[in-house]
């Protein structure tokens, strides 16, 4: 092909984007319903099976463009565009999509390895346990996806029509893709590794400054291709999460035990990821804390970040809460773990000197009244039990509206939100598009991809937005300005209609794989 991965992959989301603006923008959606008659299902297979199938040529033509399956010449020329039904040519396509992103992502690692990794220049630079670290088991990656890629383009020149897919996905994902487990895990070290580089050795910076420059890589930065496999893996997930669960396929529960496969494959990935990063993160945090109180082990494997940050905690009993007294508030800082938190105050040398505690179960928040500019953004924080065993009650304040909304969230994360309960789901929830990636800034922030649709949960006046992905049912926050509202309700309603169909045949698959495993 002739786009790198990063090139096919913006065009394929931003397709995918306009495809949903245009059905969202549409003011009555039965006009475009599928027709109710559909044919037997031995037609489609007869008439591919009458034709003499020409080869698709767009896998070995290295001049070819980002193409539709549908918009192949050999296709058109067919006839067979007329006897697919609108499901049956989005399964086709999605197959499609599956082939020809794999041959641009295998190109796009390619030019990794030939063009960074091997350079004479750069191997001369790098110390070897530098290089490892950098570029990590990407010969193990790109060899992998040459051979899934290699199966997968035997199987499009078979015939016109694709058969199915799903069976060389779950070979490879059962016997291969066990190295982007590998890759991805090595993600921190390898960030923190290419920015010390940077900062430690000119020459390094020089080299990877003019190889970026190298028409080759077509403006794209280095770090751009060592996170491709990270992108790749998620979006293999997406393709056969979405498009390949078909019901109209008589595969269909084989598919599902294909996604599960690969479900599992992803979750090892991010999994991997964040027990690096954590581990990290857990240990720098415990050498800042110094205990006031009785000490309280934080390193704990299974305990992690969800939110840090100061707040100002109001000074003296209610009655004095005058705008007369010398200093209303006091700064204090909050570290909050998935099942702890520490209340500090910010000593000199980057050092924190813990004074209260109390598990996150024992926590409750209440939001306060409008009572003036001086009270803004205030809320109290309850503990029901804290490091001296007795009920504490903290009223602070946030520097913003969304600042408060996302303590509250975060300390008592099971608060019904604005406009959704987190017990009871309904039927027509807010949800918006993604047409702006955002990286999380903070750790109740929430990292996305072009095209990627959320529940809205909640949102502020001030520009963020508390959501919940449909893919993953990952939530956090992030700027509504990442995101374009879905305004059609039927839109809405295919999307969670789609996304309950795909967990709830996941959790089934789940449940039987369990049950013959303890048989």
């Amino acid at each position: 092909l002739g786009l790198l991965y990063q090139e096919y992959r913006d065009k394929s989301t931003r397709q995918e984007i306009e495809t949903r603006r245009l059905q969202d923008s549409q003011t009555d959606p039965e006009e475009s319903s599928p027709s109710e008659e559909t044919p037997s299902e031995a037609e489609p297979t007869s008439i591919t099976e009458s034709k003499a199938p020409p080869q698709i040529s767009l896998l070995r033509n290295s001049n070819s463009r980002f193409n539709l399956w549908q918009d192949l010449p050999e296709i058109r020329s067919s006839g067979v565009l007329s006897i697919l039904q609108p499901d049956e040519i989005k399964l086709q396509e999605a197959m499609f999509e599956l082939v020809t992103s794999e041959a641009s992502y295998y190109k796009s690692l390619n030019l990794l390895v030939s063009h960074f990794m091997e350079n004479e220049r750069l191997k001369k630079i790098l110390h070897q346990s530098e290089a490892h670290i950098l570029f990590s088991n990407v010969l193990d990656v790109m060899a992998v996806s040459e051979r899934f890629l290699l199966d997968l383009e035997q199987r499009v020149e078979e015939n016109i029509v694709i058969s199915d897919v799903c069976d060389i996905v779950y070979q490879h994902t059962v016997n291969h893709f066990s190295v982007y487990i590998t890759y991805v895990s090595n993600q921190t070290y390898q960030e923190r590794a290419y920015k010390q580089l940077l900062q430690d050795k000119p020459a390094f910076r020089e080299v990877i400054s003019q190889l970026e420059l190298d028409p080759k890589c077509k403006g794209l930065s280095f770090s751009s291709f060592l996170i491709l496999p990270f992108q790749r893996i998620t979006r293999l997930k997406l393709l056969v999460q979405v498009e390949f669960c078909s019901s109209l396929s008589p595969k269909g529960q084989w598919r599902q035990i294909v996604l599960l496969s690969f479900s599992q494959v992803v979750k090892a990935c991010n999994e991997g990821v964040r027990k690096m990063s954590r581990t990290e993160q857990m240990i720098s945090i415990q050498k800042k804390l110094e205990f006031k109180i009785k000490s309280v082990p934080i390193i704990s494997h299974s305990r992690w970040l969800l939110k840090q940050g100061e707040l100002q905690q109001m000074n003296g009993p209610k009655t004095s809460r005058t705008l007369r007294t010398k200093k209303l508030f006091r700064e204090i800082y909050l570290f909050l773990f998935n099942d702890l938190l520490v209340i500090c105050r910010q000593i000199p040398g980057d050092k924190y000197q813990v004074f209260d505690s109390a598990p996150r179960g024992l926590l409750r928040v209440e939001e306060l009244e409008d009572q003036g500019q001086s009270l803004a953004n205030v809320f109290i924080l309850r503990l029901l039990e804290n490091a001296d065993d007795r009920e504490a009650s903290y009223m602070l304040k946030a520097s913003s509206q969304s600042e408060m909304k996302r303590w509250m969230i975060s300390l008592a994360p099971n608060r019904r939100t604005k406009f959704v309960s987190f017990t009871s789901r309904l039927v027509d929830c807010p949800q918006i598009q993604c047409v702006h990636p955002y990286v999380a800034q903070q750790p109740d922030e929430l990292s996305l991809e072009l095209a990627d649709i959320l529940n809205i949960l909640d949102k502020t006046d001030d520009g963020w937005i508390f959501g919940e992905r449909l893919h993953d049912q990952e939530r956090g926050w992030f700027p509504s300005s990442m995101g374009e509202e879905i305004l059609n309700p039927k839109i809405r309603a295919q999307n969670l209609k789609e996304c309950f169909r795909v967990h709830k045949s996941d959790d089934s698959q789940r449940r039987k794989l369990g049950s013959r495993n303890r048989q």
